[in-house]
């Protein structure tokens, strides 16, 4: 891709303004895709579509592309609906690795584009720089990878905590007002739809696109969402019998080590042992253990620290 000078010049237009690009040194692009069904909900839903586009937030070039494909374990053969929107075989998932090692393959991928090795000419020349992830909509980040990472008890990099919600800005300058789908928003900036609309890789190609054009035309790029951690109520905790959350989530760029998913006994099932899941009553959990509660909701009275995990003293069971 060319740079933001060059791109505005060939458009007889003004590259933004350098505090236009201060505010992150790189955007991180992903649009993942899942398990689906026509008019139906597949429960639970699951990445098998790991893609994303490191963008150089000083020059507008497209630096470096990561994909996986990523192998479902509760509904492992894709719907023929899935295949056919998606593009995706089921070969492809056959032979795809676990969301956790898609996760750590991608940290990896991204710490050495961002240092500059085999990433492109203008990643390395601000190592250590600042990130932010870049999405069309909040389902990517606060709803897909959030409740498959706590399904599923996988520690994800604290970067997908925090991101832009491209949909944001664009409404601001181009309008919108929600009904535009990324293959509209694209048109609508004036560029030409590229790749396979669903193909995972390719809509998160076509959202940079749409971010550089966006920055060109003087957006100002701002985080517009996150997951914040609930704070700890400390008499709670010394009066109820914790039990502790396997999906912690360290502050720093490695993720920590794989951690397996561990049961506990629920109180509101007596002495029955099952794989579940802690939580707050704002986010709660549902069991993955195969029998009569497999794939119910609870809601849990805990709370969450990033060092101590997830206090649960109790469940409530959903629908």
């Amino acid at each position: 891709m060319a740079s933001m000078a060059s791109i505005s010049a060939a458009r007889g237009g003004t590259a933004p303004s350098g505090n236009q690009l201060e505010a992150f040194d790189y955007f991180l692009v992903v649009d993942f895709e899942a398990t689906c069904e026509k008019d139906q909900r597949i429960y639970p839903q699951e990445i098998i579509e790991f893609p994303s586009v490191l963008v150089d937030g000083a020059t507008g070039r497209l630096e470096s592309a990561f994909r996986r494909y990523v192998r479902p374990k509760h509904h492992p053969v894709l719907t023929q609906f899935c295949r056919d929107l998606t593009g995706i075989r089921q070969e492809d998932v056959d032979g795809g690795v676990d969301l956790g090692d898609a996760l750590w393959l991608h940290d990896a991928w991204l710490k050495a584009a961002m240092a500059g090795t085999g990433a492109g000419t203008g990643a390395g020349a601000k190592k250590g720089g600042r990130l932010a992830v870049v999405t069309w909509g909040d389902w990517d980040c606060r709803t897909m990878l959030e409740s498959e990472c706590r399904f599923k008890a996988i520690a994800k990099p604290p970067y997908f905590d925090r991101w832009i919600n491209l949909r944001v800005p664009f409404e601001a300058m181009l309008g919108g007002r929600g009904r535009t789908n990324l293959q509209e928003a694209v048109r609508a900036a004036g560029l030409e739809w590229e790749g396979r609309l669903h193909c995972g890789l390719d809509d998160a190609r076509n959202t940079a696109r749409l971010l550089v054009e966006l920055m060109r035309r003087g957006a100002k790029m701002e985080i517009t969402g996150s997951l914040a951690p609930v704070p700890l109520i400390r008499e709670k905790q010394q009066q109820q019998k914790p039990c502790m959350s396997p999906c912690v989530i360290t502050g720093s760029l490695a993720l920590p080590p794989r951690i397996q998913q561990q049961p506990h006994a629920s109180p509101c099932s007596g002495a029955e042992t099952r794989f579940c899941y802690c939580g707050v009553p704002s986010r709660g959990g549902v069991v993955a253990a195969p029998g009569p509660m497999q794939g119910k909701c609870f809601l849990g009275c805990g709370n969450w620290t990033p060092a101590m995990g997830v206090v649960c003293p109790y469940f409530v069971w959903g629908n």
